[in-house]
Formats: structure tokens, sequence, C-alpha cells
């Protein structure tokens, strides 16, 4: 039985807690426009220009087939840019924010639950996120299992183990987290057992193969892997859909020079999806276009599900 939730749960949780502390940058960083993300530097001396951007997509099983997919984005990129551009593969979502914040990481697309950590600690500065052509954007957290697992709904976990991908992933941890603990009173670590898989088609290949019992996934990952034939849909069910949350947002390192931020949002903004493997790959979840977004904005739900969790950031 699939069960869905709505913003409603997830609000109604939070504002059962304690007070929490509002979202802060690093001291690193400054905020003078309150738009919760790092203040461009007005030093010139701090600016970031150099002879070749670096870019990194969110951390997946096989880099080289994001590689691929990105090429042609990242060509027009150059183009528009007049820099070299090169894509770095990341192996978690932690060396990506690390590899930011050390100034190694020029422009990056962070996965919906490392978002925040990468604006709060890394000066990630969020301004673009894909979409459908009618603006419509997201995806869902699902919790699958495979056929004959003994798993038929949420309360058939208890005692079982979940599978996430990582403490900084959304649909990998920080949503099921919160639901669990607010729709099931199942607590992580008490109720169920717990295991991290690192990656979200890690988690879906884990249990097509049945090395994993249940996971809470991406489904937008799921259903790209099943139109690629990765795995196929009678390998899983779904046992939990969530409310749709924001995607990956895309966005620059804050001290990148000005002119040069300005630059990669209109190759953002400017790119020709038509006909290109990011549309091949993509358009499987109907996204065909990057939109605007804001962080104070589009990620507040994903702030309200931190505090849910009692999420701090420790920066050092």
């Amino acid at each position: 039985m699939t069960r869905t939730t709505t913003l409603t749960a997830i609000l109604a949780l939070t504002l059962a807690l304690p007070a929490q502390a509002e979202f802060q940058l690093s001291d690193r960083y400054t905020d003078e426009d309150g738009d919760l993300i790092a203040d461009i530097p007005e030093d010139e001396t701090e600016w970031l220009d150099p002879d070749t951007l670096i870019f990194a997509y969110t951390p997946v099983e096989d880099p080289a087939v994001y590689a691929d997919v990105w090429a042609g984005f990242l060509d027009h990129m150059a183009e528009v840019t007049g820099k070299d551009v090169q894509f770095f593969p990341v192996q978690s979502n932690a060396a990506q924010i690390e590899a930011m914040r050390a100034g190694r990481l020029h422009v990056a697309g962070f996965n919906t639950g490392s978002n925040p950590i990468a604006v709060a600690c890394a000066g990630f500065r969020p301004f673009a996120m894909m979409a459908a052509e009618d603006g419509s954007f997201g995806y869902e957290m699902e919790i699958i299992t495979y056929p004959g697992s003994g798993i038929e709904e949420v309360a058939d976990i208890r005692g079982e183990e979940l599978t996430f991908t990582s403490e900084t992933s959304n649909s990998g941890f920080k949503a099921p987290s919160a639901l669990l603990k607010g729709e099931f009173d199942m607590i992580a670590g008490e109720d169920f057992d717990t295991s991290f898989s690192g990656a979200h088609d890690n988690s879906v290949l884990g249990v097509a193969n049945k090395d994993y019992m249940a996971a809470s996934v991406a489904n937008s990952v799921k259903n790209r892997m099943i139109d690629r034939d990765v795995v196929s849909e009678d390998q899983l069910e779904v046992v939990y859909t969530s409310q749709t949350f924001p995607t990956t947002g895309y966005g620059t390192v804050y001290n990148l020079h000005p002119d040069l931020q300005e630059k990669v949002r209109e190759a953002f903004f400017g790119f020709d999806w038509e006909g290109t493997k990011l549309a091949e790959e993509f358009g499987r979840n109907g996204e065909d276009q990057f939109i605007e977004i804001t962080f104070k904005e589009d990620w507040q739900v994903i702030r309200t599900i931190d505090a849910a969790n009692d999420v701090t950031y420790d920066c050092n």
C-alpha cells in the first residue's frame, strides 16, 4: 500500500517541537541583505577568477555517465564565460561541500538536503533548478522495497532495517527521519535499524537486488534508472510517497568574480535544451529547462525538516 503525506505533517511536527535556532551562515560569510546566502565580498582581492571553472554534479554511483550527460552544457558554459570548464566527479556530499569551501569548486549542483549546509558552510549561492515546461518542479521521497520482502506498509519496517543514502540527503535521510517520527512514532536506530548506501542509485540497486530490505530514495533517481533499464519496475514496490520537494539546486561559490557569476547565470538560463544529452537524461523526469529560485523561499521546507530533526551545522 502506498501512502502519501503532505507538508502539513512536517510543519505540524516542527511546531510541536521546542523553538529552533534560526538558520545561520558560518562566521566566514556576511549576509547584509538578509537573503540567507553569503554576500559577494566587497574586497576585490578575495574574488576568484580562475582560468578553468570546476563544475560538480551531486554524487552518483557512476560519475562517468553524468560527465557525458553534462558535457554539452559545460561546452556551452565555456563559450558563454570564456573559460575552460571541467567536470569534477565527487564521491560524497561531504567531499563536494569541502571542495567548494576550500575554493576548488566554483559551480555546482548540490542535492536538496545538502543545499543548506553548502550554503551555510561553503558559501554556496544557489540560483537555479531544473523544471518542466510549465514551471513545475520537484520530486518525491519514496520508501521502496522488493516484492516478497514482507514489508507491505511503513509499519512493517519496525524491527527491520531501513537503508538511507547519507545524512546530508533530504529524501535519503532527513525527510524520512522526520516523517517516520512524526507520523509513525518510529525513531531511527531505536525502532528500526539503519544503514547507509552513499547514494540514491546505490539504494535503488540494493533493493532491486535484494541486498537491502527497504530504502528511502528520491523517485526522480529511481525513475531515471528504470527508464535506462538499470533496474526494472517489477523489482521494486513503493510503500510510501511524500509531498513534492525542490530538486538539485545549482549555483556558484560566493567569492567567484561577480562578472563571472553573472556569466554562469547566463549560461544556465540561456541554454538550449533541445536535442541535448541533458534533455535526454533529465527529460525522463519531465525536466527541460532551468528556472530561477531563491534559497530563502524555495528551501524553506527543507530548513523546516532540518529543524524537526534538530539539525545544526558545524562548519569547523
